[in-house]
Formats: C-alpha cells, sequence, structure tokens
C-alpha cells in the first residue's frame, strides 16, 4: 500500500512545475474558462495511481469502499463514483509526464522485452467495437492474443528507462530505435530482437544488442561475462508479471481507449514506487566497469 502523503507530495511537487511550464506555453493562445472542480488534479492522480498499489481488482470497489470510507481526512472534497469518472481522462496528459519524470537514468546495463495486453477475450473480437481500428491480433509465445504490447526497457536494479506502446500486430523491433535513443552501453534482450540492421545501427550510437540465437544461426563466440548477463534476462520478465498480477496494467473491462491508457500509465507509475524491485544482486560499479 503507498503512503498517500508521500504519493501526493511527489504528484503535487511535479504538477507545480508542469504548470509553470504550460502557462509558458498558453501565454500567446486563447484560455478557455474552466469550472473549479472539487477535486484537484493532484488528488485525481493519487487516488488513480494508488489504486495500482492497493490489492483491490475492481476500482469502483476500491473507491466505494476504501476512499470514501477510510479516506476522507486525506481527501475532504470527495465527489460521487461517477462523478470522478468524469475527472479521469483530465489527467491523461499530465499522468504521461508524470511517468517520464519517474523513469530512471540509464546505466551501462539494460534489457529490453515486451508483453502482451489482452484487451478482449478472442471469442468475442469480431464484436469489438471500444477498440476497432485501435488494437489488433498479435502473436505472442504464449499464443495469438488481441490487444496492444508493451514494450519496456529496465536497468540492473529493476527501475524502468524507457517504455512504449503499441499494435498488438507490430514487430518487437520497430520501436527500439525510439527507445534507446538515451541509451548506451549493453542493450539484452530475447531472439525476437535479431537483425543485422538494428545491431549495426544501435552499435553506431555506442549501444550494443546481445541476443540468443536461434538454431538456424551460425554460433558467435561472445564473452562470458555477456553470456551470464543474457541469462539474468529473468529480470524483465518478472517486472511484466508484477506490472500485470500487482499493478493490474492488464484486464478485459475497458470500455474506453483513454481509460485504457491511464490505467497502463498508472501501473507503470505505481510500479516505480515499489521499495522492493526485482534486481540483479551482486553487482557493483567495479563490476559494471567490466560489462
Amino acid at each position: 500500500m503507498l503512503d498517500f502523503t508521500e504519493l501526493f507530495c511527489s504528484v503535487d511537487d511535479f504538477l507545480k512545475e508542469f504548470s509553470k511550464k504550460r502557462l509558458k506555453e498558453l501565454e500567446n493562445k486563447q484560455r478557455r474558462r474552466n469550472r473549479k472542480r472539487s477535486l484537484s488534479e493532484s488528488e485525481i492522480m493519487t487516488i488513480l495511481i494508488s489504486f495500482h498499489a492497493s490489492g483491490y481488482r475492481n476500482f469502483k470497489q476500491y473507491y466505494c469502499e476504501k476512499i470514501t470510507v477510510f479516506h476522507r481526512a486525506e481527501f475532504p472534497t470527495l465527489v460521487s463514483y461517477h462523478r470522478f469518472l468524469e475527472y479521469i481522462p483530465s489527467v491523461l496528459v499530465h499522468l504521461s509526464c508524470y511517468l517520464h519524470a519517474r523513469f530512471e537514468k540509464p546505466s551501462e546495463i539494460s534489457f529490453i522485452d515486451s508483453t502482451p495486453l489482452k484487451i478482449f477475450h478472442q471469442k468475442r473480437i469480431s464484436r469489438n467495437k471500444v477498440f476497432a481500428g485501435i488494437a489488433e491480433i498479435g502473436r505472442s509465445t504464449m499464443g495469438w492474443f488481441f490487444g496492444f504490447k508493451l514494450h519496456l526497457i529496465v536497468n540492473e536494479r529493476g527501475g524502468l528507462i524507457s517504455a512504449c506502446l503499441t499494435k498488438g500486430n507490430v514487430d518487437d523491433r520497430n520501436p527500439v530505435p525510439k527507445l534507446t535513443k538515451k541509451i548506451s552501453g549493453k542493450l539484452f534482450g530475447d531472439k525476437g530482437y535479431i537483425s543485422k540492421k538494428l545491431f549495426k545501427m544501435l552499435f553506431a550510437k555506442n549501444l550494443k544488442l546481445i541476443t540468443g540465437l536461434r538454431k538456424n544461426m551460425k554460433n558467435k563466440l561472445l564473452p562470458l561475462s555477456e553470456k551470464l548477463m543474457l541469462r539474468k534476462r529473468f529480470i524483465i520478465e518478472t517486472i511484466n508479471d508484477q506490472l500485470k498480477n500487482i499493478s493490474q496494467i492488464e484486464h478485459t473491462r475497458h470500455r474506453s481507449p483513454v481509460n485504457f491508457l491511464i490505467n497502463v500509465i498508472c501501473g507503470l507509475i505505481a510500479y516505480t514506487f515499489q521499495k522492493k524491485k526485482p534486481c540483479i544482486s551482486g553487482l557493483n560499479q567495479k563490476m559494471l566497469s567490466v560489462f
């Protein structure tokens, strides 16, 4: 369970800086008059993010049974559940920017992977209207699915470095150049990232892509340190599992693409507040210099 005070202070401090920059951008534009809401943007974001670390599986149950009953003191101007739902889309941009602010600085060792996000059962794909023209049918190691792919890059401490969301039928290698703009050192991935063109492009940017080999490929000599680190890819697979089962970034109850995006973003933010993240123990600065 996240500490509401710590989370709210972090969100509120960010929004103060964000609003200053936003006001400068709007100085030469016509401003619209908006009715003041009962809940501030910081409070809305705090409630949304805290849900993903609460253990509840249903947001309505969390809001009605937890927030309105036990946290009236922290949120004295709470609104009804249906009114709160109307507030949620208004913080999409703020949550996206806040997630980028929560990303950690890249290190010399990074891990990349993608995970499918199913939004409908396969039998109901033909009846889908909410994500028509947005989601696509894709295939992963677990079989076919309908939805999106979440691409992540993490460091050896389990911290998020970069993230990207694509349609389910997008090749895992396509978003790699965008995800690795500010990353150098060595990037470890699975066999789905094998590509000579991609390797040369990343190597030109001082980033070495290291993957396993397919059965029909010639064996290449790898340093022992790289072979050992390639076996440590379980760290990002563990993170994907925690994002789905603890932060709940995947479920099939979405009724709006905007709410889907907010659900994924809030789940990622909630993970960044996790005190104990999956990590590779025993690594120090001297060991990192070897890589």
